[in-house]
């Protein structure tokens, strides 16, 4: 028989006379374990949920990975590139590369009776990866496009359409200016589906056409375009498979002797992911914090646990008992209360989490927040990782009251009242 657990369940469960003072200090200790761990792994699914969210919204309107000309232009009247079948199929088999497609961008005007709004139209061709604006559309469609007819279909955002007074099925003229020319080109869209990302930054810049539409507006031929856009399986590889990317598309040199360029979305967009990286620091602190905060109060309860069983901790040291065992028994009681607390934390931060997942029932202002809803991105490495780090940091404040129940003089003990 085990003695040292006996006594350490005895204790739990109250069931040595004495003050009885073990149940409801046990029942509040694991209570703490309880919120602390349900607070955590909230903290950690939000944390990345939202990162997550707002990370595919901006690669949802450029890509992880990026190739245009070498001529280091940085708007959006670029000058075309002619990648060929070769050149794609080698980034297609660099490890890690999820998906190529072309894309082309103009910069315009849109005029109405009573506004105007300069934006940017982006191409899209027979290859282009319609699976975020799906998620994003809120009405209409997405464009049907084929490699023998031009569509005069767009897709515009909600707040634009707004601002604008347009709707669905409407007429949308835009204007734009050309290379030599004093007169600006007109062209007449229409509006065959409506997004909103609630990201405003990219909202009222960017529309979605068939691609030759820009490549006609840039006088390109059919084989020039704007550069690649490359997604990728893993946005933690960005940099490893960017740098990889980048040596195939080194290698290339057009015809009239053009090079190509290669930048990640990091480095298109420095700001936001920045200000996505603060968010890893807050909720490290917020972790930190309650770790340390239900470490000492199982510290705390440990103590008056101690405390109270004074009086047996001194009749067991007269009876010979050493004190690695004292050690034993609370160290015994304090894995009980963190093993119990650890479950139920998991069980109940998990279930809030999945409920949050898939109803979306608590609901978020998009215009302070981008988001319509608190995101939830659950991983099971995450949640096996802060489960380790929660017992390792409990168990080493454990050791602290331990070593005092060992030190207390057993004639003392006994007499304590």
């Amino acid at each position: 028989m085990n003695l040292e657990l006996f006594i350490a369940r005895k204790i739990q469960s109250g069931g040595l006379t004495g003050k009885k003072l073990a149940g409801p200090v046990t029942k509040v200790a694991t209570l703490g374990i309880i919120l602390g761990m349900v607070v955590m792994i909230l903290s950690l699914a939000i944390g990345f949920g939202f990162k997550k969210e707002i990370r595919e919204k901006i690669t949802g309107f450029g890509a992880h990975i990026q190739i245009m000309n070498y001529d280091y232009n940085q708007s959006y009247e670029t000058n075309p590139i002619a990648p060929d079948s070769s050149l794609i199929k080698a980034i297609e088999n660099v490890t890690g590369v999820k998906h190529v497609q072309k894309f082309a961008t103009k910069p315009g005007m849109i005029k109405t009776n009573d506004a105007i709004q300069g934006i940017v139209l982006k191409g899209a061709g027979t290859d282009f990866d319609w699976s975020f604006f799906k998620t994003i559309l809120t009405e209409g469609d997405t464009l049907s496009i084929s490699d023998s007819v031009r569509s005069n279909d767009i897709l515009i955002s909600r707040k634009l359409a707004q601002m604008l007074h347009l709707s669905l099925g409407d007429d949308l003229r835009m204007y734009f200016l050309q290379k030599n020319k004093i007169a600006p080109r007109a062209r007449k869209f229409r509006i065959h589906g409506i997004f909103d990302s609630n990201l405003p930054e990219f909202d009222m810049i960017y529309a979605i056409v068939d691609i030759k539409q820009v490549q006609r507006l840039n006088n390109w031929s059919p084989a020039q375009v704007s550069g690649l856009e490359i997604w990728i399986n893993n946005f933690n590889d960005i940099e490893k498979v960017g740098n990889e990317v980048r040596s195939v598309a080194s290698a290339f040199i057009g015809n009239n002797g053009t090079m190509l360029r290669t930048r990640t979305i990091l480095d298109m967009q420095p700001q936001i992911f920045g200000w996505l990286d603060l968010l890893d620091m807050n909720v490290l602190v917020i972790l930190v914090l309650i770790m340390i905060v239900a470490g000492f109060n199982m510290v705390s309860g440990l103590l008056i646990l101690i405390l109270e069983r004074t009086n047996m901790i001194g009749i067991l040291k007269a009876l010979g008992i050493q004190n690695g065992s004292l050690r034993k028994i609370f160290i015994y009681l304090a894995t009980f209360i963190v093993g119990r607390g650890l479950i139920w934390g998991n069980f109940i931060g998990v279930t809030l989490s999945l409920i949050q997942k898939y109803t979306g029932i608590i609901k978020l202002d998009p215009e302070n927040y981008y988001l319509e809803t608190v995101p939830i991105q659950l991983s099971f490495l995450h949640l096996l990782i802060l489960n380790a780090v929660t017992i390792i940091i409990t168990t080493l404040m454990m050791f602290g009251p331990s070593y005092l129940a060992s030190k207390i003089s057993p004639v003392k003990a006994i007499r304590f009242d």
